[in-house]
């Protein structure tokens, strides 16, 4: 029975490092790409800040643990993987427009994955330092909820892949 303890521990362990690998980039990536974006206000200035006991009551559990505790969903459970309709993802927590249907694109991680924001200031960016590596985490430019990270893995014409919680987004199919 100690056997098949120990090996389920290890194989939870591989994956849970893989899923970590998936969405990681070195210090020099990171690096360049956050000489790219300039810095911007939200637009038209909005802005919209909660305490956590505010947030809590109008985000679901898994939102507010990506949102608010930058979190990660668990690769391949958004359903946002699978929309390939015309619209736009806006934050889940305010509603901000973050990416065009038109900049998705499949990048094989699991998560929903875009070329580029659909304005500059509709997101912001920060280094993230967690789990022993410098990344560059993505926010949302109105409240500052996290969204995912940017790697320089993307597809033309950015070269970015702005690797996103589905989770902490929501689709709004264009009329």
């Amino acid at each position: 029975m100690n056997r098949i303890a120990l090996f389920l521990t290890y194989g939870a362990l591989v994956v849970s490092s893989l899923a970590h690998l998936s969405c990681r980039s070195n210090t020099a990536q990171a690096t360049d790409l956050s000489k790219q974006a300039p810095k911007a206000d939200p637009p038209g200035g909005r802005r919209v800040v909660k305490t956590d006991a505010e947030w809590k009551k109008i985000l679901k559990p898994d939102q507010f643990y990506v949102l608010r505790e930058k979190g990660t969903e668990r690769a391949g459970s958004s359903s946002l993987n699978d929309i390939h309709e015309k619209g736009t993802f806006v934050c889940a927590a305010c509603k901000n427009p973050l990416f065009s249907a038109d900049a998705k694109f499949d990048s094989g991680t699991g998560w929903p994955s875009f070329f580029q924001p659909i304005a500059k200031n509709a997101v912001k960016e920060a280094k993230d330092y967690a789990f022993g590596m410098t990344r560059i985490e993505i926010m949302c430019s109105v409240c500052d909820g996290h969204l995912g990270h940017v790697f320089d893995d993307g597809p033309k014409p950015t070269g970015l892949r702005y690797c996103m919680n589905g989770t902490a987004m929501q689709f709004v199919k264009k009329q």
